[in-house]
């Protein structure tokens, strides 16, 4: 017996460290409010369940100075080429220790192993939404500003207006007719993602993944009453990023833990394009950029005139629809919402 606890000893050490370098990157490099007290709250689990072990036994067992592993190192085990290679290692050490602390826990103490199986289920689930923000923040880079493109409220011809907004550094373009038939939307998809990549930007599609996957756009974005985001890769696989809009802290705490690759935080403020009965506000801006690291747009009601008030508030990212696609001239409206952004 005195082999399968200097296992569990050394498997629940490499958890409990592997949980800890996650949690001090999350906090420290990220400064993710939100995962630091999920991922704090789960190293809490961890502790409360280990304590159902025999610490004395525990220790008696160990034994590190004849340690055959302690010897043994691989080159990639000496090299990490960024913190996101950190957490990724780091999560898969814990993961598994934990498999080893609930096989070998079971001889000990079943009921220890399901609490280690519960929290194992649990860091699969943390590690997706990490990993996922770590991919969004490198896809999203840079790309601040996300037009809402509506034809019929574009002041200029749509090509015309979104060339211009192109061309002013608008880094996202999403899809967002809803009156249009399938088949003139799949058209003019195609003409709006031939228009965009030639920028270099992304073309996301408003609440259609079957558009999306037949046109290969880069993304879909959905609201609260529309498909979960879990539905929508079953449709559009897991290439797309996935937006979601939400209106409240708990509902960015949810898209974030489902996989969400950005959000939409709002509305900011009352809005021609689409009627709420409430509205979240700067203060909300403020409570997400506390909280959330997830890429974040700021949208609603958001214009030239407002937009310094959005970005004083904590909003880094911006998103916004008639403020371009109804002005004379996009390129300068595009233009001064970056100059803002930037500090301008």
């Amino acid at each position: 017996m005195t082999a399968v606890y200097r296992l569990l000893d050394a498997s629940g050490n490499r958890a409990r460290e592997g949980l800890r370098v996650i949690e001090d990157a999350v906090r420290m490099v990220r400064n993710d409010g939100w995962f630091s007290r999920e991922l704090k709250e789960l190293r809490h689990r961890l502790t409360t369940a280990l304590r159902m072990l025999p610490e004395e036994a525990l220790l008696a067992s160990r034994d590190t100075p004849n340690d055959v592993g302690t010897h043994i190192t691989i080159m990639s085990e000496t090299m990490r080429g960024s913190a996101n290679d950190v957490i990724a290692a780091a999560f898969k050490r814990l993961q598994e220790s934990l498999r080893s602390l609930e096989e070998y826990g079971k001889i000990i103490n079943g009921y220890f192993a399901s609490r280690i199986e519960a929290i194992r289920y649990q860091s699969y689930t943390l590690e997706k939404a990490v990993r996922i923000g770590q991919f969004s923040q490198t896809t999203l880079e840079g790309r601040v500003l996300y037009l809402l493109l509506t034809e019929k409220l574009c002041h200029r011809p749509v090509g015309q207006t979104l060339r211009e907004a192109l061309r002013a550094g608008v880094g996202i373009v999403q899809i967002r007719e809803k009156s249009m038939s399938d088949r003139r939307l799949l058209d003019h998809t195609r003409l709006v993602l031939d228009l965009a990549h030639e920028y270099d930007a992304l073309v996301i599609m408003n609440d259609r993944p079957d558009l999306a996957t037949l046109t290969q756009a880069d993304g879909i974005h959905v609201g609260q009453d529309e498909l979960t985001i879990a539905q929508v890769r079953q449709i559009a696989g897991p290439r797309p990023l996935v937006g979601v809009s939400t209106h409240s802290l708990q509902q960015a705490e949810a898209a974030v833990i489902e996989g969400a690759s950005y959000i939409g935080v709002g509305p900011t403020f009352p809005t021609t394009t689409k009627e709420f009965v409430e509205y979240a506000g700067l203060e909300y801006v403020r409570e997400v950029a506390r909280e959330i690291d997830l890429p974040a747009y700021a949208i609603g009601g958001i214009t030239t005139e407002n937009a310094a008030e959005v970005v004083a508030a904590g909003a880094t990212r911006l998103a916004v629809s008639s403020a371009i696609c109804s002005a004379k001239e996009p390129y300068d409206a595009a233009n001064q919402l970056l100059e803002i952004l930037n500090g301008g």
